[in-house]
């Protein structure tokens, strides 16, 4: 069955074990002042931070959502009616009288 789908292999991910922050941070100062003499061409926007998130305001759905927090689960709910489905039960049967 391998002619139809062909696994893609795994990316290679390397992560720095040593990593310098505060040369990186020197760097990030040099680079900026340079931008701002006009040494350097501007810098490009990553416009996929400034759009993660900003259509969540725009959907009501979406809005209610972030709103509200934590909503109960349908499993919960169902478990949750179980047990009082048992308890009327057992008070309409009589196990239980008060």
């Amino acid at each position: 069955m391998g002619y139809f789908k062909m696994r893609e292999p795994r990316k290679f991910n390397h992560k720095y074990i040593f990593v310098d922050e505060r040369k990186e941070k020197l760097d990030k100062i040099v680079e900026k002042a340079k931008r701002d003499l006009g040494m350097l061409p501007p810098e490009e926007v990553d416009y996929r931070e400034r759009l993660r998130g900003a259509f969540v305001d725009e959907n009501s759905h979406l809005s209610r959502r972030k709103e509200n927090g934590s909503r109960i689960s349908s499993r919960t709910a169902v478990a949750a009616l179980f047990v009082c489905a048992i308890i009327f039960y057992f008070l309409i049967k009589g196990v239980w009288v008060f």
